[in-house]
């Protein structure tokens, strides 16, 4: 069935060794599949990164020694061909692990960069949208320090504290919207760097609520964590800007009344729960609220669309999953999950 597909389609076992190949493989490297079966991959074809960093050679990525991580995330590779030429690709797939969670393969698919044109497009859609969403703060920082410089000595200290306030705030959008776009990159290259340590979740969350009010003064928000809720070995600064962009997005599409924020903990993982009281997602629109740019028709607020589909990036990249559940009518819930046993893992 796999002859069918028209991407090129390798198995790998355990010791990276090419195991089943489709005739799109065949195609795409230049080897007849009997010639592709029962070698290395990252050998014979010399895979390599976008930095040209040599893959698959020796090990799996890092990552995958987390048990929780099953999806390879999609990243641009560079193939050495059969007749010494190189080609590049797309490559994703999925580790295949055993009841005890170790790697015993992969499934991967590559297609050629030619075949994903598209994608100059949405570059060019990342650089609009990302220009308008720093028009507006830096349009207002721009005014408010020229008010301040031109007419110093004729406003009084609140007037000045408030104009101080506002250009702080519109930095801090700067900065975070200047973080999302350098994000998108290494998700997409498949060259994110978490700096984690052992992260206190709750001190965090209470943190990200404190300064998310700030922005909204009529936030009404509960967080209610267990009292032993164990720590867990992340990047802090990635998970506040998840927490930070589901609080938001909790404020600005549902409602600032009500808000709970929770956590539950079993023997694998810890979950983050960001509820709402606002008006719901149609359950259509669920499944395309992680899309790039995807904007639901009927919210008011604008925003680039990118938000939810960087934080599951984040989320996934630490070994969890973010997912979304509404009642149209009652709320939404937005919940990710941490691997407990990151360290351990990671440092085995």
């Amino acid at each position: 069935m796999i002859d069918l597909l028209p991407d090129a389609v390798l198995r790998l076992d355990g010791e990276r060794r090419i195991v089943e190949a489709n005739t799109a493989a065949a195609t795409l490297t230049g080897y007849d599949v009997a010639d592709l079966l029962g070698e290395p991959c990252g050998e014979l074809l010399d895979v390599r990164s976008k930095s040209g960093h040599p893959l698959l050679d020796g090990d799996w990525h890092p990552s995958a020694r987390l048990r929780t991580v099953r999806l390879i995330p999609e990243q641009e590779i560079t193939v050495r061909r059969a007749d010494g030429t190189d080609v590049l690709a797309h490559v994703t797939g999925r580790y295949q692990r055993d009841a005890d969670g170790r790697v015993e393969g992969a499934v991967v698919v590559l297609r050629p960069v030619n075949a994903r044109r598209h994608q100059a497009a949405t570059g060019i859609e990342i650089v609009s949208t990302v220009s308008h969403e720093l028009r507006s703060p830096l349009t207002s920082v721009k005014g408010y320090t020229s008010l301040l410089l031109n007419r110093w000595d004729r406003l009084r200290d609140d007037q000045k504290k408030m104009m101080l306030e506002q250009v702080n705030h519109d930095a801090d959008r700067v900065t975070r919207l200047i973080t999302e776009l350098l994000d998108i990159s290494r998700l997409e290259s498949g060259r994110l760097v978490l700096r984690r340590q052992m992260v206190d979740l709750a001190a965090l969350t209470n943190g990200v609520v404190e300064k998310v009010h700030m922005e909204y003064p009529d936030l009404d928000a509960t967080v209610e964590f267990p009292d032993e809720l164990p720590v867990v070995y992340a990047d802090p600064d990635k998970i506040v800007q998840v927490l930070t962009n589901l609080v938001e997005n909790a404020c600005k599409y549902g409602s600032p009344k009500g808000l709970r924020v929770d956590a539950q903990v079993d023997a694998t993982e810890v979950a983050i729960a960001v509820h709402d009281k606002g008006e719901g997602i149609p359950e259509t629109d669920v499944s395309k609220i992680f899309t790039k740019f995807f904007r639901r028709a009927e919210t008011k607020p604008t925003g680039s669309g990118l938000g939810l589909w960087i934080s599951r990036g984040l989320v996934e990249a630490h070994g969890g999953g973010l997912t979304a559940s509404s009642i149209p009518g009652e709320g939404s819930t937005f919940r990710f999950t941490l691997p407990l046993h990151a360290f351990e893992d990671l440092h085995a």
